[in-house]
């Protein structure tokens, strides 16, 4: 079974449609959505300099950045100018497909190349930004597919760390593998790999410690970690997961391209975009990066995780708790 590869549009549609209901209802929770009462700011109906420098606003506060909401308004003056935005619905369409021309090249789902046998899957982040939790989701699904999956403690620096793993293991029906804390994580992945092969396995999930992009010396351990995977198969890692808190904003984006410069991120999972009303930063991270979204987090639950969809996720963005009729009008 190890020879599919599935993506989130081969699941049930019930299950792919519930996940984007709950990303509509969550993302950017109660009133912050870009286009709350924009249309009480119009004046005779008429889209003017004033609604446009609010839209810019309320921009740069969702951490959508300077670049991308330059981007953006360049679009829609350009758009204006043209009498082609007549009223606060046709500037709600605009600025809902000039988000997602934005995210669209990003939203390419991580799909296992069934021809890499183990596939490596090198999981990184900044702790707290929900790397073991990630990896659990990820391992509940490739094992529901029928993938025989090995998770790596690579964190050897909190104990703690080797037990929540191992029992994301157990819930999963996932192998694990493991050394005593304060071991050599290079070794640790090392040897998941023999295991793995040894065992006939088609995904390797190898967590890593926590650290924080800005300490050197912990990143120097990171690429000594995936040179040890590279020794063992040099077409591995197959995936660099880099995963984020969006709670983080602007320091996301700062985290991805330290993280991208280091050991070369390969994809994206975005987490916590239930908590925050600042979800624009995906837009800055695909703007500036342009790299693959594969996976968004919008809580704890199994359910709450998904792979990213631009058009969905610019609805919500834009019309808030509205988003599921404005996709139903622009079908």
């Amino acid at each position: 079974m190890s020879g599919r590869a599935p993506k989130d549009a081969a699941r049930p549609p019930e299950e792919r449609q519930g996940f984007l209901a709950r990303l509509r209802a969550r993302l950017n929770r109660g009133d912050s959505w870009l286009t709350r009462d924009i249309g009480e700011l119009l004046t005779g109906k008429r889209i003017d300099a004033a609604i446009l420098e609010e839209l810019e606003t309320r921009l740069l506060t969702a951490d959508v950045g300077v670049a991308a909401t330059e981007r953006i308004l360049k679009q829609l003056k350009e758009r204006v100018a043209r009498n082609e935005l007549a009223d606060v619905e046709a500037l709600t369409v605009a600025l809902r497909t000039a988000i997602t021309e934005i995210l669209a090249p990003c939203a390419r789902p991580l799909v296992i190349d069934a021809a890499r046998r183990p596939f490596v899957i090198l999981v990184v982040g900044v702790n707290g930004s929900g790397k073991t939790t990630t990896i659990g989701k990820l391992a509940r699904r490739y094992t529901t597919e029928g993938r025989r999956v090995l998770l790596a403690a690579a964190d050897t620096f909190r104990a703690a760390a080797i037990e929540q793993l191992q029992v994301w293991a157990q819930r999963t029906g996932a192998e694990f593998a493991a050394q005593q804390p304060g071991a050599d994580p290079g070794a640790v992945v090392f040897d998941a790999l023999q295991k793995s092969r040894a065992h006939g396995g088609d995904v390797v999930i190898a967590d890593t410690a926590g650290r924080l992009h800005s300490q050197s010396h912990l990143m120097e351990e990171l690429k000594k970690v995936r040179r040890v995977i590279e020794r063992s198969d040099p077409s591995a890692p197959h995936e660099v997961l880099l995963v984020l808190d969006a709670n983080q904003g602007q320091n996301a984006l700062a985290q991805a391209r330290q993280f991208g410069a280091a050991v070369g991120v390969t994809g994206l999972a975005l987490t916590k975009l239930d908590g925050t009303a600042r979800g624009g930063i995906v837009i800055a991270i695909a703007a500036e990066l342009g790299l693959p979204i594969r996976l968004v987090g919008i809580g704890e639950s199994l359910e709450d995780f998904g792979e990213f969809d631009a058009a969905a996720f610019a609805a919500a963005l834009v019309d808030g708790p509205r988003a599921g009729q404005s996709e139903a009008r622009a079908s």
